[in-house]
């Protein structure tokens, strides 16, 4: 049984994004959000909500044991680019992209 959940247009780009989810792939839920709480990065705030939101759905809506539950696929892509200008000298402008992610997570139950 996979539980989903997915997390839209967070402000941080995808690149920062996975190297806070390359600690976490693979790991047992209940471990992953304890082990996020202490990593000192902006995206592991909303990376742990979205992993205890996914194990709430799949209580919830699933009846699974949430100690069961671990990690199997977690994934970080590109969402909207927000394009901003900076004027330079000359009258030229420097361009600024803002980018943001989308991140979504499967979790599994352990046999």
């Amino acid at each position: 049984m996979d539980v989903k959940a997915e997390l839209k247009n967070c402000s941080v780009s995808p690149q920062k994004m996975r190297l806070v989810l390359d600690l976490v792939r693979g790991k047992m839920a209940e471990e992953a959000i304890s082990r996020l709480r202490f990593t000192n990065k902006k995206s592991a705030e909303p990376v742990s909500k979205l992993i205890a939101s996914a194990v709430a759905n799949a209580e919830n809506n699933f009846g699974l044991n949430s100690e069961k539950l671990y990690i199997h696929q977690i994934t970080a892509d590109a969402a909207p680019l927000r394009k901003w200008r900076r004027y330079g000298a000359r009258g030229r402008f420097k361009p600024i992209l803002r980018r943001s992610s989308h991140v979504k997570v499967i979790l599994r139950e352990k046999e």
